[in-house]
């Protein structure tokens, strides 16, 4: 019934019959039973809590405590290591007295759950045990016995972090020295825990079988056997003794259990090595308890000895140490020789199986405790022994791992030594047993590790070195049993059998390399112990024997010094000291080997054995041997290196003979590669000499011969590695023989690379150049290693070839020699104190200096050797720097690099990149001068002052810049001048080096502001920034003279981009520092010498938005004021613009003064009246100030000057002769003027208006009539002036029109039109055709540019007649069609071909003036038309022939610019270049050629794009626009990326071409280019949308895309808007727009015919096609409906034109078919399509009428000539 997943009925609300049960319980007994559980006794309580309704139970557990306790006896894992770390943190911060309420059901917890499965949840169940200690603390005691015995076995949780939380709790409860009395106090509790899971616990008892899986089950029950095992031994080790006998009772019990000890064999090894702890425990605490069970303890463990797992293995060979120590019988308990040593045997022929290091170090104390019945016979026992560990040793795993190998060595070496001791009374057979030993054992393993590369470098040889000592201790003394016999018999018995097997192994011709090595390291090590390092300084276990005396083995314990070869010296004082059982037959066995190794040398040419020579020689060079060499050589040398009286003279010396007679053949041989063994053979030699003096003569003698150089530099190299060697070889190498030897060497090596062809390979090279790196570099106690004199000449031969690597144009070459050279002098400069202050190393230093600051193109480096090259030029200067400051010296290398800086900089010979990389080196030095100088900041000052030219320098560099900047500014009237000399005249478009202003700048601003940005200005301050201020300036004049120069030639503006990456900018300057006193220098030159400077100041002032007080002065006063000098009078016209009103007013108020006082021959002077009217003008161009009532008073002043002097006045004059102030003085006048017409507000009498119109004109002639001039400066801004003075006029009269003229005098409008006007156009027009004849491109001359515009916007006013009524000359062109009249043709002759001129203002007024003409020309083409019959099959008119022929020119030029962008990719034109010209030339054709295809009537249109098709050159525009218009047209100022109602795009925007008008000239050629696009659109879409058709995929959706994201939307409200606006009414026809659905609406009513209809625009109009739908009809037939909509939908399709134009076309057709006229029967249409005719060609047979196109069209592409529809002959 009461099933566990059931729904509960609804409306049950109580609880479960249990629960109720549990509230009648309580009601019974009137108490609450706290918790049922089910305990094995009654104090052991249970976890659930019974009452689950009592509110009474909250006073006994905490709510959440509970909550937790209950969260613990789930199965889930996750859920109980969260509810253990939640009770953890509960006990942390909980009161204690809450606390306290959860220790009488924590026990219970607590043993289970620390025995649980999951690892985590172990840990994490001891972290909050501990927590619950510290806070119950000593209440915890009535717990604790049932708690302790898991705590012991957590203790020893296998999972090592739970079992160090169980530790530290434990220690957190009870302090170490209380730690034995509490498990004392719960022994018993222990113990039966312990006894339960080591008895009678099973795996399905430790876990539910119905839960858990079989394979966990096994896992927990061997995990607590383990830690049970574990447990008991940590119990006994901690118990105190007097407490070990109360356990003995229960602890038998366990030990005669048979189950217990199976654990030994257990199959899980963890259960194995906690078993066998145990035991040793056992034994070592209850050795009573165990001698009582020795027949089982025995067995266990002796029989278990070759257990090969390693987590096994050190606790049983523990176990068996203290089994047989502890157990004296022990022996008896097993059968040793069939049970116990064969499976020792066994483990260690395997090499103990990879646990040598564990099972080796116990085989001594092992075998020394085998009583000596078990090892008779001692022979065979020691043989079986020592032959296991030697076959042990060659098993792969122990060669492999040399801490295994050393252990087996080290172990047979202890265990060889303990036989060896061994007593046997026979003495024949302790005789065998040595021999056994020595012959049979060590021999072979020494033979063995000597032939094994992998055990050469063990603890073999030092064990026997160490073995030997011992013995010739012991034989040494004498003693009554004869031992030292014994022993001298065992030396001498190993010796020679050492020497038979190394002879063996010497005495072969394939002898191998590696043994005989590892023979000369053993006999070193033999002959001197202390040069080998102790080779396993692993802990391991130490036996020492007892009669061994302590000294022998106490190098065991010190550490042995680390180095093979400390010296020679010590070597030979040791073996001096060793005994002589050691020394004779050591150096026997040496000279035995020699003597065999030197018959193989000779004879065979061994290099092996000659390698093998040298090592001994190292270790044993003395006399003795050399004879014996010397004996030896001799009886095979047949032919000695030296002459017999040579050898005759070092006769007494055996190693200086041996080395004549054979080192020296050695040394000379050329195929041998490795030198150094002889090297090593050399200083054996030299060591046996007998003073310095011997040793010099013989180096010297070496210096003389031809040996290579490889040969001395490992002398040298060997040398400086060790003392003993250095002062073998000092005095040669400070003598005059290796100097002089050196210099040639430095001399040679030099010029080997420097030829053109190296001769040498670069192998030995390279080993030369190291021998002089280390002669130079290497210093030894502050000396250098060769004589100082040498030094210095190898260093001054090192600096001459650099200097030739610069002038070496061969660029292969040089490198190996510049790389070596480089590597020299940096060891040099970085190693050698005190080197830099040589002259010829700071040669060497400012050579390399050079190469690094110099183009690489110009010294052929490659990047790698630049670099190397300034880390050695870096380090040579800040070592420099240092001796600097420690002698007080001067720095001939600073100086000399400053001052070829400076000629550098100062020549003009610079690029911008040779620049760069002169300012980065400079600056390089200069931070590292900064760096390593911080103190004083001395030397950077000095540094920069030798840089910085002087005051004349500066005026020179200045001068030579090119004077082409003077025409901006003086054409813009920012400065006014009256003299020719301009300057330097250079040309600037050819040169390709930067002139020297402006490379010194720049360097020295960088060097300032290096100093400026590490604050280094620290003595005389005020004179420092003086300097700085002036270099700034002069920065600033710089970056003034190329801002002023028109067309900057891209060289300069690469110059200011290096500026911007070397960050070289005021910008800067003003941040580090204050600028005022910079401002203040600027302004002195500027009033003293003006024009440039000015212009300079006026930047400086715009960027600071003030002018300071000092500059105001000028103006403020009238003494100030005068007397004008050019340079005030240039700083007056630039201060103009930053004055406020009041300050230009008393500024205009003085020069008007000054004015009215002027005589006659002060007019032109610059303290007259052209420097007042240039002050007047300046002031007035920014705008008017309240001074408008002196400028009429002005006007009558000048016209004054012209009544006195009218010779003054440039009218119609030549100005060949004129000077220069007169001409400055009319410029000035000139441009008075139109600033009078704008500011003045009083109105101008006639007689004032004359003197204007007719100077105007006067002026304008002479301007005509000095065309020829133009290149001289000033007549050119005459030119301008005046052309802008006839604009300015034509303005005010143009404005004048539209506005009242009350104010002008009666006439003077009309004598406007009819005679100035004209005379100023008759005069300019050919005047424009006479300039561009002479000049084709205004790149000859920018001075013709200037004027061109001028002139250009002047003629941008003449009017449409005056273009008709030209007087130019007559101009045609042969064979050119047309049907203009005669005047017309040649205006257009002359103009067209100018829109191919290369300036812009010439193509942009020729744009003005021609279309104001294009609407003119249709006509005549219309009145030809009508003189055609419609006979004419496919008739073709072209557009005006003059503009044809320009575009046809035009297109050839940019095919070849743009053919090689994609469509659709944006092709970025550089304003004012060939091409942009060219562009613009080509779009305004268009523009033109639009405007005159809009102006023709329908049917002219036709034909006109019938020529467009046929030439293709529509098509060649639409490609060339989508590489003109930019990917996202927005006009500029916008952002947005989305076109939205409100963003303004090309197409929006209208496009103002203006002649002057230079703003934004990036963005006029896209802007046009989209102009163009949009009228194409409007005008041609028919024409587009055949193009657009016929485009490849790609093309196709380009232009689709673009047209619909940015033109459609234009167009269809242009189109829409415009049929809202129509005036055209239609006769029966009403037509309405629909702009918000792009719909147009037209009604056809006639009689009783009503039709609707719809037109839609697509929306990539006019691309798409236009759908026509069909609205309401009434009247007309199916068929002739679709027949009418078929028509509509081709003539708005088909014709170039507007919607309402269509509907026009379609309207007519629809009036014919009413009228009568019949259908043609080719298009079914009246009126043709695109022709607009009607059909008029008739079929004789059957009578029906054809458009004459139609049938053209129907017989070209049938190939018949029938009519169409009855198939007869068409006549």
């Amino acid at each position: 019934m009461g099933g566990k997943n059931k729904q509960r009925t609804k409306g049950n609300v109580r609880p479960s019959s249990s629960g109720r049960a549990a509230e009648l319980l309580a009601k019974e007994r009137g108490t609450v039973p706290g918790f049922i559980g089910f305990g094995t006794s009654q104090s052991d309580l249970g976890y659930v809590p019974a009452v689950q309704g009592a509110e009474e139970i909250d006073s006994l557990v905490d709510a959440d405590f509970r909550m937790v306790l209950r969260k613990l006896s789930k199965r889930d894992i996750i859920t109980k290591l969260k509810a253990m770390q939640e009770f953890g943190m509960m006990c942390k911060e909980r009161e204690a007295e809450v606390v306290k309420g959860v220790l009488p059901y924590w026990p219970r917890i607590y043993c289970k759950i620390s025995l649980d499965h999951d690892r985590r949840v172990r840990e994490a169940t001891q972290q909050s045990f501990e927590q619950l200690i510290l806070k119950v603390k000593k209440h915890l005691a009535p717990y604790l016995k049932s708690i302790m015995g898991y705590w012991l076995i957590a203790q020893c949780d296998t999972y090592s972090p739970a079992a160090s939380a169980a530790r530290e709790a434990f220690e957190k409860a009870f302090p170490s020295s209380k730690q034995p009395e509490a498990l004392a106090f719960c022994k018993d509790e222990i113990l039966n825990v312990l006894q339960d899971h080591l008895l009678k616990e099973t795996p399905d008892t430790l876990s539910d079988p119905q839960t858990v899986p079989e394979e966990e089950r096994e896992a927990k029950f061997f995990r607590i056997l383990t830690c049970s095992l574990l447990a008991l031994k940590k119990l006994l080790s901690m118990l105190p003794k007097k407490e070990m006998h109360s356990l003995e009772g229960k602890l038998m019990s366990l030990l005669s259990q048979n189950k217990f000890w199976k654990y030994g064999k257990h199959s899980t090894p963890q259960v194995r090595s906690a078993f066998f702890e145990l035991a040793s425990a056992f034994c070592q605490y209850l050795p009573e308890l165990v001698k009582a069970e020795a027949p089982r303890v025995c067995p266990a463990v002796l029989l278990s000895i070759d257990d090969g797992d390693a987590v096994v293995c050190p606790a049983l060979w523990e176990a068996v140490l203290y089994a047989i120590a502890t157990i004296e019988d022990c022996w008896s308990h097993v059968n040793a020789r069939k049970g116990v040593l064969p499976k020792l045997w066994t483990v260690l022929r395997e090499g103990g199986r990879g646990l040598a290091t564990v099972i080796y170090p116990n085989i001594l104390p092992f075998i020394s405790k085998v009583p000596p019945g078990i090892t008779e016979p001692k022979l065979e026992y020691f043989r079986t022994l020592f032959s296991s560990i030697i076959q042990g040793l060659s098993s792969e795993r122990a060669l492999a791992s040399p801490s295994e190998s050393s252990a087996i060595i080290t172990s047979f070496m202890e265990c060889l030594r303990f036989a060896i001791l061994q007593k046997i009374d026979e003495e024949d057979e302790q005789r065998q047993m040595h021999q056994m030993l020595i012959y049979d054992q060590l021999i072979p393993l020494t033979d063995a590790v000597l032939q094994e590369p992998r055990l050469q470098h063990g603890p073999l040889f030092y064990q026997i070195a160490e073995t030997l000592s011992s013995w010739e201790a012991k034989a040494e003394v004498t003693n009554d049993d004869n031992t030292n016999e014994v022993f001298q018999r065992l030396l001498s018995n190993f010796w020679d059998h050492l020497l038979k097997m190394c002879i063996l192994h010497v005495d072969k011709l394939e002898a191998d390399e590696k043994t005989l090595f590892a023979i000369s390291d053993m006999l070193e090590l033999l002959q001197n112990p202390k040069t080998a390092t102790k080779p396993n300084n692993r802990k391991s276990l130490k036996v020492k024997f007892s009669d061994e005396d302590e000294s022998e083995r106490s190098t065991e314990n010190g550490k042995i010094p680390e180095v093979r070869n400390n010296s020679d010296s010590e070597i030979q004082a040791d073996l001096q000291h060793s005994s002589i059982l050691r020394k004779e037959p050591l150096e026997n066995l040496v000279c035995s080997l020699s003597e065999l190794s030197i018959v193989y040398v000779n004879e065979q040419k061994s290099e092996q054995h000659l390698k093998f020579l040298s090592a001994l020689l190292n270790s044993f060079s003395s006399n003795r041997v050399f004879q014996v060499l010397l004996e030896q050589g001799s009886n095979t040398s047949c032919s000695p290196a030296e002459s017999q009286e040579d050898i005759k003279v070092h006769n007494e010396n055996p190693s200086v003979q041996f080395l004549y007679v054979n080192l020296i053949t050695w040394l000379k041989e050329d195929w041998r590669k490795d030198m150094h063994f002889l090297v090593d053979i050399l200083y054996s030699v030299l060591n046996c000499c007998n003073s310095n003096d011997e040793r010099k003569v013989i180096l010297d003698d070496l210096t003389k011969m031809d040996l290579k150089w490889i040969v001395f530099l490992q002398i040298i190299q060997k040398a400086c590695s060790s003392t003993t060697k250095l002062s073998l070889i000092s005095d040669w190498l400070k003598g005059d023989m290796l100097g002089e030897r050196l210099v040639m060497l430095a001399d040679d090596l030099c010029h080997l690379g420097l030829k053109q062809i190296a001769t040498s390979p670069e192998s030995s090279s390279s080993e030369r150049w190291t021998v002089l790196s280390l002669v130079l570099s290497q210093h030894i106690k502050n000396e250098s290693l060769i004589g100082e004199i040498y030094v210095e000449r190898i260093i001054d031969k090192l600096q001459a070839a650099l200097s030739k690597a610069k002038d070496l144009s061969e660029a292969g070459n040089t490198e190996p020699s510049v790389s070596f050279i480089c590597d020299v002098a940096s060891s040099f400069f970085s190693s050698v104190k005190g080197c830099l202050l040589m002259p010829s190393s700071e040669d060497l230093l400012l050579t390399i200096f050079q190469l690094c600051a110099q183009r690489q193109d110009a010294t052929h480096l490659t990047d790698l050797l630049v670099c190397k090259l300034k880390h050695t030029w870096i380090c040579g200067v800040n070592s420099l720097v240092c001796q600097l400051r420690s002698m007080q010296n001067q720095s001939t290398f600073l100086y000399k690099s400053a001052l070829w800086i400076k000629n550098q900089i100062q020549s003009s010979s610079l690029d911008v990149k040779s620049l760069q990389v002169l300012i980065s080196a400079v600056s390089d030095l200069l931070s590292t001068l900064l760096e390593a100088d911080r103190q004083s900041g001395c030397l950077v000052g000095a540094y920069v002052e030798h840089v910085m030219p002087s005051r004349s320098e500066w005026e020179k560099l200045r001068e030579s810049l090119s004077a082409e900047w003077m025409h901006k500014p003086l054409l813009e009237g920012r400065l006014s001048m009256n003299c020719e000399h301009l300057g330097s005249c250079v040309k600037l478009c050819g040169t390709t080096k930067l002139p020297g202003h402006l490379c010194t700048s720049a360097l020295l601003s960088k060097m300032v502001l290096l100093v400026l940005e590490n604050d280094m200005l620290k003595e005389n301050e005020d004179a420092e920034r003086k300097k700085i201020d002036n270099i700034i300036a002069e920065l600033l004049y710089s970056l003034q003279w190329i801002e002023e120069l028109e067309n900057p030639p891209y060289l300069l503006q690469e110059y200011l981009h290096m500026l911007e990456e070397m960050q070289i900018s005021y910008q800067k300057f003003s941040v580090l520092s204050n600028t005022t006193n910079l401002q203040q220098t600027i302004f002195d030159r500027s009033e003293e010498h003006g024009r440039l400077w000015s212009l300079t100041m006026a930047k400086v002032i715009h960027g600071e938005n003030a002018v300071p007080c000092e500059m105001k002065k000028l103006f403020k006063t009238s003494e100030g004021f005068l007397p004008l000098t050019e340079g005030r009078l240039h700083t007056l016209q630039c201060l103009s613009p930053f004055l406020i009103e009041e300050e230009k007013r008393e500024l205009v108020f003085h020069c008007v003064a000054k004015l009215m006082t002027c005589t006659q021959t002060e007019l032109s002077s610059t303290d007259g009246a052209f420097g007042c009217l240039s002050i007047l003008n300046s002031c007035l161009n920014d705008r008017s100030f309240g001074c408008d009532h002196l400028l009429p008073g002005v006007l009558k002043i000048i016209i004054s000057w012209k009544n006195d002097n009218e010779d003054s006045f440039l009218f119609s004059c030549n100005l060949k002769e004129t000077s220069a102030q007169l001409l400055g003085f009319n410029i000035e006048m000139v441009r008075y003027l139109p600033l009078l017409l704008k500011y003045s507000t009083a109105p101008l009498a006639d007689t004032e208006w004359d003197f204007i119109m007719c100077s105007m004109l006067a002026w304008l002639e002479t301007t005509s009539e000095n065309h020829s001039l133009y290149h001289v400066p000033l007549v050119q801004i005459f030119a301008c002036v005046t052309c802008d003075l006839a604009s300015a006029l034509s303005a005010y009269f143009e404005s004048a029109a539209s506005k009242t003229t009350e104010n002008l005098p009666v006439n003077l409008v009309s004598e406007w039109k009819e005679f100035f006007s004209e005379g100023i156009h008759n005069l300019l027009l050919p005047l424009l055709v006479k300039v561009t004849g002479e000049t084709k491109t205004a790149a000859e001359g920018s001075f013709q540019n200037s004027v061109l515009t001028s002139l250009g916007e002047a003629l941008t006013y003449i009017s449409k007649d005056q273009l008709l009524n030209h007087k130019l000359p007559a101009k045609f062109v042969a064979g050119q069609k047309t049907n203009l009249p005669d005047n017309l043709q040649t205006l257009l002759n002359t103009l067209s071909p100018l829109l191919l001129f290369r300036a812009r203002s010439v193509q942009i007024s020729v744009y003005h003036m021609l279309y104001k003409l294009m609407p003119e020309l249709p006509k005549f083409d219309d009145e030809d038309l009508k003189s055609y019959g419609d006979e004419e099959e496919e008739l073709v008119l072209s557009p005006p022939a003059a503009l044809m022929s320009v575009l046809a020119t035009q297109e050839l030029l940019l095919e070849n610019i743009l053919e090689c962008i994609p469509v659709g990719e944006f092709a970025v034109i550089q304003p004012l270049s060939d091409e942009f010209c060219l562009v613009l030339g080509y779009l305004l054709t268009w523009k033109l050629t639009l405007t005159f295809f809009k102006a023709a009537s329908s049917q002219l249109r036709v034909l006109y794009s019938q020529y467009l098709r046929r030439t293709k050159s529509l098509n060649k525009l639409l490609y060339h626009l989508f590489r003109l218009m930019p990917e996202n047209p927005v006009f500029s100022g916008m952002t947005s990326e989305v076109p939205n109602k409100d963003t303004k795009t090309f197409f929006t925007e209208e496009l103002h071409l203006d002649v002057k008008g230079t703003g934004a000239l990036s963005s006029q050629i896209p802007h046009l280019a989209c102009s163009v696009y949009h009228i194409t659109l409007k005008d041609l879409p028919a024409m587009v949308r055949l193009w657009w058709n016929s485009c490849e995929k790609r093309v196709f959706n380009v232009v689709d895309k673009f047209t619909s994201k940015y033109v459609s939307s234009v167009l269809s409200s242009q189109e829409i808007s415009s049929v809202q606006t129509s005036t055209q009414l239609f006769n029966g026809m009403t037509v309405k727009a629909r702009s918000a659905a792009r719909e147009v609406i037209a009604t056809y009513s006639v009689d009783d015919i009503f039709i609707e209809l719809i037109i839609q625009l697509p929306s990539n109009y006019p691309l798409g096609s236009i759908i026509v739908e069909s609205g309401k009809r009434v009247g007309v037939a199916v068929q002739q409906w679709r027949n009418w909509m078929l028509q509509l939908s081709t003539y708005l399709t088909h014709q170039n034109g507007s919607i309402m134009e269509g509907l026009s076309l379609w309207k007519n057709n629809v009036d014919k078919r009413f009228e009568g006229i019949e259908d043609c029967m080719i298009c079914f249409s009246v009126i043709h399509g695109s022709n607009y005719s009607l059909p008029k060609k008739a079929c004789r047979t059957c009578k029906k009428k054809f458009h004459s196109a139609c049938l053209y069209k129907w017989f070209t592409s049938s190939n018949k000539s029938t009519c169409p529809l009855c198939r007869e002959t068409f006549f």
